[in-house]
């Protein structure tokens, strides 16, 4: 190998040392700056953020779901739970009705000259009829006491009309078979029978007429 080429090595290797830290500084691009992809740092960031603040809208409406659910759940198992016995109690009223019935068969003086055994019998069976209507009240059955009021078709069922102008028209004037509600649904409705040719113009005529309008009147109630 001659001297010349040994002294020019050196020289040589510089300018390449040069060009490789070029290159370098080339391909790693300064803080903020883009890199190979187009993407910046902020841009990375800010991605970041609408991600993170969609995961927590989806875990807000989750948490509202979750919520709504566990009420509505709550609220189907109080209403089972209050109307479960429906059937059951609409069931028993008939038997109170028969037991009623009976008793009503049996006329007063029969019952004051009655011998002892009738007697027992008849405060046997009311007894009992007091005994099924406690029990039913208990769990949430509660009779319907129309008399003199204004007739609703939701709780109650004309059966006929009565001529009374005594009264304001569409008052419940006579109890056919007493209803029952269980909670705020109606178990049966009440029939009643309602007067009719009472005071003209009052409020209680003008309910009534819109009423009749409307196909809900007495008459209609009954059919």
């Amino acid at each position: 190998m001659h001297p010349k080429d040994d002294n020019n090595a050196p020289e040589n290797a510089k300018p390449r040392d040069q060009a490789s830290e070029a290159e370098t500084a080339r391909e790693e691009p300064a803080e903020g700056e883009n890199n190979d992809a187009g993407v910046s740092e902020a841009d990375v960031l800010v991605r970041l953020a609408e991600e993170n603040e969609e995961l927590k809208e989806r875990a807000l409406r989750l948490a509202a779901e979750m919520d709504n659910l566990r009420k509505r759940t709550q609220r189907d198992v109080a209403e089972a739970r209050s109307f479960g016995i429906a059937n059951f109690a609409r069931d028993m009223l008939t038997v109170s009705d028969n037991l009623q019935r009976a008793l009503e068969a049996v006329p007063a003086e029969a019952r004051e000259k009655a011998e002892p055994g009738l007697k027992a019998l008849v405060e046997g069976v009311e007894m009992t009829e007091r005994a099924m209507l406690s029990a039913l009240e208990r769990h949430g059955v509660k009779r319907i006491e129309p008399n003199g009021e204004k007739f609703d078709p939701h709780f109650h069922q004309a059966m006929f009309e009565v001529q009374n102008p005594e009264v304001p028209a569409n008052t419940v004037v006579q109890v056919v078979q007493t209803g029952y509600v269980i909670g705020e649904r109606v178990l049966r409705p009440a029939m009643v029978g309602v007067a009719k040719g009472g005071p003209k113009g009052s409020e209680t005529t003008a309910d009534a007429k819109e009423a009749s309008e409307a196909g809900t009147g007495p008459q209609d109630s009954a059919s």
